[in-house]
């Protein structure tokens, strides 16, 4: 029993390496995501890509069906 314990203590501590060294790559994606996506958006109008459509439920916390250009206007500023 003691070398899975050494072994889920081991698996632990390199993923808590793991999640420090990803991390900061993880929130630059995050920025550069969101610059494209703003970007697409003051370019074009409903409907957008899947893509897009996608972040902004996700920004805007409702369904992609549901999302009016009321609602892409507040993201816009």
């Amino acid at each position: 029993m003691g070398a899975r314990r050494i072994r889920r203590e081991q698996r632990q501590a390199d993923m808590k390496a793991s999640r420090l060294d990803n991390g900061v790559l993880k929130e630059k994606e995050r920025e550069r995501r969101d610059a494209r996506m703003l970007d697409i958006i003051k370019k074009g109008k409903l409907p957008y890509l899947p893509s897009v459509m996608s972040w902004l439920s996700a920004r805007l916390d409702k369904p992609s069906r549901l999302i009016t250009p009321t609602d892409v206007e507040k993201l816009r500023r």
